[in-house]
């Protein structure tokens, strides 16, 4: 009797044993399953692109984007809310420390190079500058449009951001500024979308665009993905609503040595004011996440950015066979 209650106490273990198993299984595949991404607000537009494109090859795959500023993507990529973020930086050391810590390994995937317009209302004429100039602006030593050009009549610079915590500020602060603080009279116009986006709302982005193009005297910053016009397939205009400057890294900005942020400018650092995007994943290979960032890195995720404006880390290539000459 006691060799019969033995046994069915160690068969009670295994079956309980066997559904935990069951429950902590990995269901999905590079091709099916649910899976959340963190995404800097700046690339929705691609990225979203990326999103409908993937689901619409893969009916049994939902990835779901939460779209917000960089410091609430890595936020929640820190506290392993999720596996993968889409940003404009690379983890720090002690971001991989802690997730090293955790026994996880992050793998960053480089998908394209961006870059960061500068637009003017259609009324604005001014459409030449130098990354001195927009240095002196953010930092406040420049208030002005006269200051630019002495023949303007537009009154003081109304600089418009999508967020405080957005990968826009901190390039402007990092990279132009070098690291100088931004002038107060700039906090005021920023936009505060520390909550996360939903795309059908009038996202940040799209802010900097509406009050672009309803205020003459304005100076919106904002990423190129954004301004691209959708119906050009040779990509070399922008979105009607708005002018787009030109930026030179010379001391004084002419038609020659002055560049708008097009894709070839991008590659070429003609355009100085670029950035690179990366996909991170620290999530097991095989899995929907994992299948994701392959597609993104792949020849139709990169055709999706090359179509966006912005140019992509591995170029999608097309061989042409020619008939020899006779």
């Amino acid at each position: 009797m006691k060799n019969l209650s033995l046994i069915l106490c160690i068969s009670l273990l295994f079956v309980t044993f066997s559904c935990d198993r069951k429950r902590v299984t990995r269901t999905d595949t590079p091709t099916s399953g649910i899976a959340e991404i963190a995404v800097d607000e700046c690339f929705a537009p691609i990225i979203q692109e990326q999103v409908d494109v993937f689901s619409a090859m893969n009916n049994e795959a939902l990835i779901i984007p939460i779209f917000t500023s960089e410091n609430e993507a890595f936020d929640l990529f820190m506290k392993d809310s999720l596996r993968v973020i889409v940003a404009s930086r690379e983890l720090t050391p002690n971001e991989k420390q802690i997730i090293k810590e955790r026994d996880q390994v992050p793998r960053t995937q480089k998908i394209a190079i961006d870059g960061i317009a500068l637009i003017v209302n259609k009324a604005n004429m001014d459409t030449l500058i130098t990354v001195s100039d927009i240095k002196n602006i953010m930092t406040g030593k420049i208030r002005n449009w006269k200051e630019i050009n002495p023949k303007s009549n537009l009154g003081e610079i109304a600089v418009t951001f999508d967020s405080p915590n957005s990968s826009t500020v901190r390039f402007i602060r990092d990279s132009i500024c070098g690291g100088a603080s931004l002038g107060d009279h700039l906090k005021a116009r920023a936009a505060d979308s520390t909550k996360t986006i939903d795309l059908a709302d009038r996202t940040p982005n799209q802010q900097v665009i509406d009050y672009v193009a309803a205020t003459p005297n304005a100076l919106g910053v904002i990423g190129v993905n954004w301004i691209s016009n959708p119906s050009d397939p040779k990509n070399l205009s922008f979105i009607n609503s708005i002018n787009v400057m030109s930026v030179s890294a010379a001391e004084k900005a002419t038609e020659e040595d002055s560049f708008k942020p097009f894709a070839a400018y991008l590659v070429l650092k003609k355009y100085p004011l670029t950035r690179d995007i990366f996909i991170i994943i620290t999530d097991v290979k095989g899995g929907l996440p994992s299948g994701f960032v392959n597609f993104a890195a792949g020849e139709k995720g990169q055709r999706i950015i090359l179509k966006a404006g912005l140019y992509p880390a591995n170029v999608p290539t097309r061989l042409v066979r020619a008939n020899p000459t006779l």
